[in-house]
């Protein structure tokens, strides 16, 4: 109930992020990029902290999940229940809400808001893991490498 009550009054401080997400450039598509983060990713947590001036980007996975970094080197995997989060991959900008800068599994949303006034839907962050950020870039170099030389290796068309 307190929890309740103190949320209620810091609804105004709601973080709002601007930022675009980050593409990848390796042609996957959105669930393949999905299993790709959730093969990086640790056990379940049950939060992370967060304020707007740590972080550094976002990528939308499709409309179950969305990648937060909040340092160039530390970024969450955040996956959403109830149908996912529709839009995700069209948004300009996202609002994460948090208490004192603690995002929370069950308690905390994802808000697309480049839609319609009054058609924002916030959708409910059902688990957040850590991800391991060097091995996600290693994969990703290597899928763009495996492109190119797929590419260089296919005969040229007249």
């Amino acid at each position: 109930m307190q929890r309740l009550c103190f949320l209620s009054v810091l609804a105004g401080a709601l973080a709002l992020l601007s930022l675009g997400g980050c593409a990848t450039g390796t042609g996957l598509s959105d669930a393949q990029r999905l299993a790709l983060y959730r093969e990086h990713a640790g056990e379940p947590q049950r939060d992370f902290r967060y304020t707007t001036r740590q972080l550094t980007g976002w990528t939308a996975l499709g409309d179950e999940a969305l990648a937060v970094w909040t340092k160039p080197n530390e970024a969450y995997l955040l996956e959403f229940g109830g149908g996912g989060c529709r839009d995700l991959n069209a948004a300009s900008t996202i609002l994460i809400t948090n208490l004192l800068g603690q995002v929370s599994a069950g308690m905390d949303r994802v808000q697309v808001l480049n839609r319609p006034a009054g058609f924002n839907i916030a959708c409910r962050i059902q688990t957040i893991r850590a991800l391991d950020t060097k091995a996600i870039r290693a994969s990703e170099k290597a899928l763009r490498q495996a492109r190119t030389a797929q590419r260089d290796a296919a005969p040229a068309s007249d």
